[in-house]
């Protein structure tokens, strides 16, 4: 079974290779086929996937790139190191944690993105206010192989709440999550992303929610994970009568990464990263929180090293 494993990952490095061919001669991009991992069609990574997606056509002028569903950041992960993508966006600590991986390619960074805030939201006709409150009942903690599978189960392991013995665990994704709100066979649930995310946003037509404070128990996971920060969830996240945030509440944010791979070359890394950010108004049209997007941060990709042909970009722009 090994041995197949890796002929499997060695096929699919082969293809991937033959899959990012260039011309040999100029800024040719004519024969770049890329994939990318995008996550939930309602989430902000599929969002500004497709707004890319459309941009890329026309700078750097490759084939419009084919843009996935995935379950979020861990699957894009595994698509990434093993050739079923070529381009993908993972938070910050599910990237670490795949780098420490063996077997397959190397992650490399073109830039950091927007910040990711933990939306933990419970119906508002429950008396549930702080995180300990969700034990018993039900609730979804992101679809398998997601990003938001990994922060909520670090979240709740950090406060001594067991994902599978004080919880009716779900694993859905935000599709199927927000259903399950509507039609009442969910309590609560965990939401990794950019806000406002449309998928929150429309159930709060329908469904009256509050998103719970988590300022008691960030500091315990911050000392286990520093890769997390925290911050302010503004009441205007979301501005529904009514909606999910009514009044400032604190929570656990972690950055963003547009991710490539080794197998990218250094030509096609730089152009791609240089069209993202002349086509910034075509992703803030996609969604606001490419508004935070901008040059000078978008280096700090840390614990992921950046692309050499990103390098090549910044030190172009002389950042």
């Amino acid at each position: 079974m090994p041995g197949t494993l890796l002929r499997v990952r060695a096929a699919g490095v082969v293809l991937a290779l033959a899959a990012l061919s260039v011309t040999a001669c100029g800024d040719d991009f004519d024969h770049v086929r890329l994939t990318m991992a995008a996550g939930s069609d309602t989430g902000v990574y599929h969002k500004l996937s497709t707004a890319l997606a459309d941009s890329w056509t026309r700078d750097p002028g490759i084939p419009r790139p084919q843009v996935v569903q995935t379950a979020g950041s861990v699957d894009n992960l595994e698509r990434l190191r093993t050739g079923r993508a070529q381009v993908g966006f993972s938070a910050a600590d599910a990237a670490e944690e795949a780098q420490s991986s063996t077997g397959g390619h190397r992650l490399l960074a073109l830039a950091r993105m927007h910040d990711d805030y933990l939306q933990v939201a419970v119906r508002a006709d429950l008396p549930a206010t702080k995180l300990t409150d969700l034990k018993g009942l039900r609730v979804s903690v992101g679809a398998r192989d997601s990003g938001v599978q990994l922060i909520a189960e670090r979240l709740l392991r950090s406060a001594d709440i067991s994902p599978t013995e004080d919880l009716q665990a779900r694993y859905l994704d935000l599709n199927a999550t927000t259903d399950a709100m509507r039609d009442g066979v969910l309590d609560a649930f965990f939401w990794s992303g950019g806000v406002p995310t449309t998928g929150v946003t429309t159930l709060a037509t329908t469904v009256k929610i509050r998103m719970l404070d988590l300022r008691d128990v960030l500091p315990n996971l911050r000392r286990l994970y520093p890769v997390y920060g925290s911050a302010t969830l503004p009441a205007s996240a979301y501005e529904l009568p009514g909606g999910p945030v009514t009044t400032p509440i604190t929570t656990l944010v972690v950055r963003n990464f547009l991710l490539v791979t080794d197998a990218m070359p250094e030509d096609v890394a730089e152009a791609l990263l240089r069209g993202l950010f002349r086509a910034q108004p075509e992703l803030v049209a996609a969604s606001p929180v490419a508004r935070s997007i901008e040059i000078r941060s978008a280096i700090e990709t840390t614990p992921i090293p950046l692309h050499p042909g990103a390098q090549n970009y910044y030190r172009d722009v002389k950042v």
